[in-house]
């Protein structure tokens, strides 16, 4: 890794950058982020924006506003039935790692390799993220909307907000989830066309695994926290998507 001007650069304007956009959500009437969300989302910022430019920052924003949307969608019912997410939905620095230490991992690998590999980080880092939204979104709408819910590992009909709960409304929602933020990394230029579809599936894959965890361990084992299945569920989205990419690169040989 050359370090030039323009990577010292980078890494201040980062640091400027993330600054001045979470003083301003600091003081916004609504909060996004608990008061230790604010440091961790800052740190979380400049190491993407240092690592991959705007480009990267782009992706991370785009799941950060969307999944926050989400999170407030039929805040009411939910919270009436008590399976809205804890503080009305305001990110303390377990979510942000949570969501985001997968994709900051491979982020931080593409200093250090070239391409091919660095092809495969980014990547992975989209569909880490991509992975996330649709978990969220998937949870999220279902909460709402799901007007039958099942578990995934018997499809039995269960109560919305069940671990390991699926429904076609929030299944739905989260592949256009999925779509959404691919089409971003893509159109940012971190991924190429077959990116996006490499993106999706291993999203699909990665949240339908996350559902059978929430339905079978999670629940056993008590240090499996909602956090600990998130970094599971996303790492499992990032392998997926190199998996795919190489295969496919196999067969288009």
């Amino acid at each position: 890794m050359l370090l030039t001007d323009e990577w010292y650069s980078s890494w201040l304007i980062a640091a400027g950058l993330n600054s001045i956009l979470l003083a301003i959500a600091f003081f916004a009437p609504k909060k996004l982020l608990t008061p230790a969300g604010y440091l961790h989302a800052w740190i979380l910022g400049v190491l993407i924006w240092g690592t991959l430019g705007w480009q990267g920052y782009a992706v991370v924003m785009f799941y950060f506003l969307v999944g926050s949307a989400v999170t407030r969608i039929g805040i009411a019912q939910k919270e009436a039935e008590g399976i809205a997410e804890k503080r009305a939905g305001a990110r303390g620095p377990e979510n942000v790692w949570g969501s985001a230490l997968t994709g900051t991992i491979c982020a931080i690998a593409t200093l250090f390799w070239d391409y091919p590999l660095k092809e495969l980080f980014l990547l992975a880092y989209v569909a880490s993220f991509s992975t996330k939204l649709a978990d969220t979104t998937s949870s999220e709408v279902g909460k709402a909307y799901g007007k039958r819910t099942f578990l995934i590992t018997t499809l039995q009909p269960v109560p919305r907000g069940t671990e390991g709960a699926v429904s076609l409304e929030g299944t739905v929602a989260g592949i256009i989830a999925s779509v959404a933020i691919a089409l971003v990394g893509w159109g940012v230029g971190l991924i190429n066309f077959w990116g996006i579809f490499w993106c999706v599936l291993a999203a699909f894959i990665a949240t339908n695994i996350e559902s059978l965890i929430g339905a079978t361990l999670q629940s056993r084992i008590a240090w499996l926290t909602n956090e600990i299945v998130n970094i599971i569920n996303t790492a499992i989205g990032a392998i997926a998507a190199i998996f795919l990419a190489l295969v496919g690169n196999l067969l288009v040989r």
